[in-house]
């Protein structure tokens, strides 16, 4: 490797550009207790089966192929359907259930809630199919949906979507908002 030959005005360049330079005495390093991160708490695992309530589930009437589904929970006015149904909310989140067995489908039903609900969302769209492929034209998947839906503390109301946005086929399912956003 060559040697490269700096010039005396590079070499005074360089020296004022370095400033003024000390020799290390020691070649250990003292770790001080300042220097450490502070401790932050682990996130806990989330429980969203926490959010149903199994007192409800045994009285909602099973629903056919093309029946339609609405829920407003007690207190709320019925006002509020009429403008769900219009689709006066506004939509900020959607999922699709379709082809999921009930309890895949419940499952991701549940973490898409309590996401929406965590960032937000009011209005939510959800997909689950009118079930003509299930058993003796019983939609498993619609069925299900409506206890779990009444069930959930988290749902003001619920009803069947207009047909440009699935019909009998998918909801519209308006949340309550988190304590975070209440101002």
């Amino acid at each position: 490797m060559a040697k490269k030959n700096l010039t005396p005005e590079d070499s005074d360049l360089f020296r004022i550009t370095i400033g003024k330079v000390l020799a290390v005495k020691s070649d250990k390093v003292l770790l001080t207790e300042d220097n450490k991160p502070k401790p932050f708490p682990k996130s806990q695992a989330v429980d969203v089966e926490e959010h149903l309530d199994g007192a409800t589930g045994f009285d909602v009437e099973k629903v056919g192929l093309e029946d339609s589904l609405s829920f407003t929970a007690p207190g709320l006015q019925h006002n509020v359907l009429k403008k769900l149904r219009k689709g006066q909310f506004g939509l900020d989140a959607e999922i699709d259930l379709h082809g999921l067995n009930s309890n895949e489908a419940k499952r991701q039903l549940l973490h898409f809630l309590h996401t929406c609900v965590e960032d937000g969302c009011r209005c939510v769209h959800i997909v689950h199919g009118k079930g003509y492929r299930s058993a003796d034209n019983h939609p498993v998947l619609k069925n299900n949906l409506n206890v779990w839906l009444r069930q959930h503390q988290d749902v003001q109301a619920f009803c069947s979507a207009p047909p440009k946005d699935g019909g009998t086929g998918a909801v519209f399912v308006l949340l309550q908002l988190s304590k975070k956003y209440d101002t």
